[in-house]
């Protein structure tokens, strides 16, 4: 059975950081291409920040220079190190690994950017 389970989100104050995991099990995430999604109330969930199974990663302009996604092959988990957080940030982030026609979501956890 595949998990990816997402740790790490919580509520934190404009300009602060967060860095949410991503533990894979049932799969080998080295194999896999991963991703954060987001999806903030009343929008479409965005993809926020990809890396490949070659490492290769790509962000969403929003995010660009803020965020920082990163992945541990040992560990099986992938990262995103959030820095300078705005209220927009606001949302569910979702993990997400594919490879070929197979793909996994995790279940989402809130992040909240609020004085």
């Amino acid at each position: 059975q595949v998990q990816l389970v997402e740790s790490g989100g919580g509520l934190v104050q404009p300009g602060g950081s967060l860095r949410l995991s991503c533990a894979a099990s049932g799969i080998v995430a080295m194999l896999y291409d991963m991703a954060w999604y987001r999806q903030a109330p009343g929008k479409q969930r965005e993809a926020v920040a990809t890396i490949t199974s070659g490492g290769n990663t790509n962000y969403a302009a929003s995010i660009k220079g803020r965020f920082t996604i990163s992945r541990d092959n040992a560990k099986n988990t992938m990262y995103l190190q959030m820095n300078s957080l705005l209220p927009n940030d606001t949302a569910v982030y979702y993990c997400y690994a594919g490879r070929h026609s197979a793909y996994y979501w995790g279940q989402g956890i809130q992040v909240t950017v609020s004085s």
